[in-house]
């Protein structure tokens, strides 16, 4: 069974909408694109130092909906040099590893509003000033739950049955929830925080009671399975 904290994350990721599969985007200069982070709590104009938006903060549903700006906020501005899905190809450091605790969170901050040089070349544009303090810390939130490489891999045979099952729409719902759900409980992330933003808890909530939602939960999974290998 779900422990209580974790069944009102999985609702709570079911209520902001963090079901989309990853945006793809194609590599190339950009420029930075702002992010909409009207519904989140204020954080004042002094930039902090520790992530206001963790779960223990400002409750379940807020730290969902950081969860799901940060992901978009992310893969429009970051992705290009450190991964998709914040997964880094070697260009630049693979931000998941920053530990989800202050020490993280300073690191992560000084160089979200100041940029990178070396030697005179910008590795990093600064992008404090126009992309603000409430998108860099929802950025950081949806960093810090990422799954840690070779999160799925223990229950990847179980998780494509259920893919297929759910696909071919014959699965019991509330049945592969529950079972989900455990297999999502179990994700860790490679920053320490407690709960993982997965293929496996994106599934649970695109799961509804509607039949039809069967097939938009196993497309979930074939995605980040298909990441995954």
């Amino acid at each position: 069974m779900l422990d209580a904290r974790t069944r009102r994350l999985v609702a709570a990721l079911t209520i902001a909408g963090v079901i989309a599969p990853v945006q793809l985007l194609a590599h190339g200069d950009v420029s930075p694109q702002p992010i909409n982070t009207d519904v989140l709590p204020e954080v004042g104009e002094e930039w902090l130092t520790e992530n206001p938006y963790r779960a223990d903060a400002v409750g379940e549903e807020v730290w969902a909906k950081a969860v799901q700006i940060g992901d978009s906020g992310f893969n429009q501005n970051c992705a290009r040099c450190h991964g998709l899905g914040a997964v880094s190809g070697g260009l630049a450091p693979d931000l998941r590893f920053l530990e989800a605790e202050e020490y993280g969170d300073e690191w992560f901050v000084e160089r979200f509003r100041h940029g990178y040089t070396q030697d005179g070349t910008t590795k990093m544009p600064a992008f404090g000033d126009i992309l603000g303090q409430k998108a860099a810390w929802a950025i950081r939130t949806y960093i810090e739950t990422r799954p840690e490489d070779g999160a799925l891999d223990d229950h990847s045979a179980r998780l494509h049955t259920i893919r297929d099952e759910l696909m071919a729409g014959t699965a019991d719902g509330t049945a592969m929830r529950a079972e989900m759900g455990e297999i999502a409980a179990q994700v860790k992330t490679a920053s320490g925080a407690p709960v993982a933003d997965s293929a496996v808890s994106r599934a649970v909530a695109a799961l509804t009671d509607d039949p039809a939602s069967q097939k938009h939960a196993a497309e979930v999974l074939t995605i980040g399975l298909s990441a995954a290998e």
